[in-house]
């Protein structure tokens, strides 16, 4: 028996998508220390070069594979064996329209469709708790593949977490180096409950064998009370022991270099490009990461639920100490 899978759950063989990325990793190891033999689909790392996967932990093998060419996927990926459960943490690297269509909705679509072909009855989606209020093409095209998986027939678990430890480690660099903590406004815009990989990843291993996560879609967040951008500044000034010092942006300013690219990107793609990730930025830098109340357009920490043990605060302190990398991957927000 391996740890926390009910002993009357049996092993499965599991296709995961997204497993070399930081929460797919750690998904991946929680998977297999339960005994599940686990198959990761990897994009190639050099489109010209050799195949290339990643070292991955015992009872967990890599195929390059790519899920947005279904011949691909069928061929290299899952090579015509059967697998019962299928788990993504695939997400599009830059949240651009084209990419975001691509890969959070097309290739997932191409994935499901094999999957089901190859006796997969279970879908675990690790998608963003953003999408409950959508003005972004991520997050349309998010919630595409949602309505696609939901109206498949499988048994389906969504998860939508709050933020991760990465996206919000961008600036302990900054502040060591003597800058001040960039904040938008004052600093009290947003909050979030963030929730560290390995915490994340034992969630999604679980949802396998809960059955009261099962055909719904469930928000988490990491333990503790919700942490404003402030308060992240504060506590690292305060693990490096120096005086807070804050450099407060207007969120007007953002709303000018967005007119401005756009106006611009009318004549040059590449400038097009650069307002809708300034449209993303502008959307985190305004948008809290919790619970949406519909009722009241308002966000709610206290209807956020929370998991796991490691805290924001923890890692930090880990990082200074230098007992951890920060590693921010395509998703940091500074």
């Amino acid at each position: 028996m391996r740890a926390d899978r009910p002993e009357d759950a049996p092993a499965r063989r599991i296709l995961v998508l997204g497993g070399t990325g930081t929460i797919g990793r750690a998904t991946v190891r929680a998977l297999a220390a339960r005994g599940h033999a686990v198959v990761c689909l990897v994009r190639r790392r050099d489109p010209s070069g050799p195949a290339d996967p990643p070292a991955l932990p015992a009872g967990a093998t890599a195929r390059v594979a790519d899920v947005t060419y279904p011949a691909s996927l069928a061929r290299d990926g899952l090579r015509g064996e059967p697998f019962d459960v299928l788990i993504s943490c695939l997400a599009s690297r830059t949240g651009l329209p084209d990419d975001a269509w691509a890969i959070d909705y097309q290739a997932h679509v191409n994935a499901l469709e094999a999957a089901r072909a190859a006796g997969v009855t279970q879908v675990i989606l690790l998608s963003a708790i953003c999408v409950q209020k959508p003005v972004l093409a991520f997050q349309h095209a998010k919630l595409a593949f949602e309505r696609v998986l939901i109206e498949s027939g499988l048994a389906y678990t969504i998860v939508r977490p709050t933020a991760f430890f990465k996206s919000l480690s961008g600036q302990i660099d900054r502040v060591r180096r003597g800058k001040p903590f960039l904040v938008f406004g004052d600093g009290l815009l947003t909050a979030c409950k963030p929730i560290s990989d390995d915490d994340l990843g034992h969630y999604l291993a679980e949802c396998i064998d809960a059955a009261d996560r099962r055909n719904r879609i469930l928000p988490i967040g990491g333990p503790g009370e919700a942490i404003t951008p402030k308060a992240q500044g504060e506590h690292l000034f305060a693990l490096l022991g120096r005086a807070p010092r804050f450099r407060h942006v207007p969120v007007a300013l953002l709303d000018g270099i967005i007119a401005v690219l756009s106006i611009l990107g009318r004549l040059v793609p590449a400038l097009a490009a650069k307002a809708e990730l300034a449209r993303i930025g502008r959307y985190y830098a305004t948008e809290s990461m919790l619970v949406l109340d519909p009722t009241t357009g308002r966000y709610d920490a206290r209807a956020t639920p929370s998991t796991g043990s490691d805290t924001l605060f923890a890692y930090y302190a880990r990082v200074v100490r230098g007992e951890a990398v920060a590693e921010r991957g395509d998703h940091a927000v500074f």
